[in-house]
């Protein structure tokens, strides 16, 4: 089998999901009749924030440590989210236009920040021009075979379900016609000409709904092509245990997936019994039960399991995004679960993700909830969680083995409910203990003879000091909902 090639920078990146429209408003912000920044969020709603907000606030994500950017879409559209595709070459003017997405990129790569962007190729939108055109010419239209249409006259604006493929059966959402050749070039044309302009990869938005693997190999030959480096991930749900993507991380289509999969393992070991299911149900990453440590270290080693390493370190590692709820919300505000969850993210192989906002405490229910706009006052911050934030985005940073290590599960306890796991590379090892308990935890873990009896192990996080005695780490106790990161 051939060996399958990821972008080198992907393992080492920490990625920070911003939501356009929400994160920032710059100093010369197109005048518009916006929301009040910070006012409770809406489906049509527009609060302001460009794409030169960020670059303002490049600094700010410096000092986090984030090294790579995911901006939800971009391109020309009506809604505030811009999954209604207008025009897919052409910089939304509210967010500053094609001039704020190259200074944004040349900052960004001045810094060490790639950016990735979110491409919507299964649909596009009602003011998509070829769309556009059909509803003006009807039958008549060159452009009616790049779309599904069923019947004239369309109703795309009507009462009723459209009488044409939309996603969902959304009829803002009219899907594309991806057999058409002329589409195919389209998509391709687009997905080239923005890797050439600099960005650094994209996410692809639903790409399962394009049931065609044909195509996204073909899609990748063209990016990679335009830049071998360029990271292509799918959002694609599935629950990694019952289900798998292996279809598309085979090396031939993407380098990997939102993984999903791993959120729903998360959220049903840190937050178990707390969660509030109302804001899961239905949607693909709801766990299907809490389950304890050792349960836990089974999910996770499936989850490793399945991929090639190369894959596996290529992975998209979040616990909330801008279509589910946020983390610390399904937590019920509870900031140690939310700590020590990102501690797990933080050391474990893939590229951790943060939602724009959850370092300093912000929460959100359902879309549109979880899209408030950030919060720049800092005196209302959580600055305990946002230093603790700073903290292991500088230890992941400072370690290779937690980045490019083998992991290895050496401790999953159902009565303490405690899980520790090793990431070795080389000389290197590290032992993260992650006490998912409301007990205070007296270390004494078995590590085998991983770790020689006599070695000192020290703290990353707070100093303390442990050793290893006849093949077990002792040393200080772990507070409730608390982590340690020994090396």
């Amino acid at each position: 089998m051939a060996e399958i090639i990821t972008p080198t920078w992907v393992k080492d990146a920490v990625f920070y999901q911003i939501f356009p429209d929400r994160f920032a408003r710059g100093k010369d912000a197109p005048i518009g009749s916006f929301q009040k920044w910070g006012s409770p969020p809406t489906n049509n709603g527009f609060m302001g924030g460009d794409l030169y907000g960020i670059v303002e606030k490049m600094d700010y994500l410096k000092d986090l440590g984030i090294n790579a950017i995911y901006l939800t879409p971009i391109f020309q559209s009506c809604s505030n989210h811009r999954y209604h595709t207008h025009d897919y070459y052409k910089v939304d003017p509210m967010l500053g236009g094609d001039d704020a997405l190259l200074k944004l990129l040349e900052t960004a790569h001045k810094n060490g920040i790639k950016v990735i962007l979110d491409g919507v190729f299964n649909h596009a939108s009602r003011g998509f021009f070829q769309f556009n055109h059909i509803l003006e010419c009807e039958s008549g239209s060159p452009y009616i075979d790049w779309f599904l249409i069923k019947n004239f006259p369309l109703n795309a604006y009507g009462q009723g379900k459209p009488n044409y493929e939309a996603w969902w059966g959304i009829p803002q959402l009219p899907k594309f016609n991806i057999k058409n050749p002329q589409v195919r070039q389209f998509i391709l044309d687009v997905a080239r000409y923005w890797i050439d302009i600099g960005i650094d990869g994209w996410r692809l938005d639903v790409p399962s709904e394009i049931d065609d693997d044909i195509f996204w190999q073909e899609f990748r030959s063209v990016v990679k092509k335009a830049n071998p480096q360029a990271y292509i991930v799918g959002e694609i749900w599935v629950d990694e245990v019952r289900q798998t993507a292996e279809r598309w991380l085979k090396g031939d289509q993407f380098d990997g997936i939102m993984n999903y999969g791993l959120t729903s393992a998360c959220i049903a070991f840190f937050i178990g019994k707390s969660l509030d299911k109302a804001l899961v149900k239905g949607q693909h990453h709801d766990p299907e039960d809490t389950i304890d440590a050792s349960v836990f270290s089974q999910k996770i080693n499936t989850i490793l399991d399945r991929y090639p390493k190369n894959i596996v370190y290529s992975q998209y590692n979040l616990l909330d995004s801008h279509d589910v709820a946020r983390f610390l919300t399904l937590a019920r505000g509870d900031k140690r679960i939310l700590r020590l969850s990102y501690l797990f993210i933080f050391t474990y192989p893939g590229a951790p993700a943060i939602y724009y906002g959850t370092e300093i405490g912000i929460e959100g229910r359902r879309d549109p909830d979880n899209r408030r706009a950030m919060n720049w006052d800092k005196t209302t911050w959580d600055m305990e969680t946002f230093e603790f934030f700073k903290k292991i985005v500088t230890i992941r940073k400072n370690h290779p083995c937690l980045r490019d290590g083998d992991y290895k599960s050496v401790f999953a306890d159902t009565k303490t409910n405690v899980y520790a796991f090793m990431r070795n590379l080389n000389d290197e090892k590290i032992i993260v203990i992650l006490n998912n308990s409301e007990s205070v935890f007296p270390v004494e873990i078995t590590v085998g003879d991983y770790i020689k009896d006599g070695t000192k192990l020290t703290c990353l996080l707070n100093g303390n000091e442990y050793i290893v005695r006849n093949n077990k780490i002792y040393g200080a106790t772990i507070g409730a909902r608390e982590g340690v990161v020994l090396i």
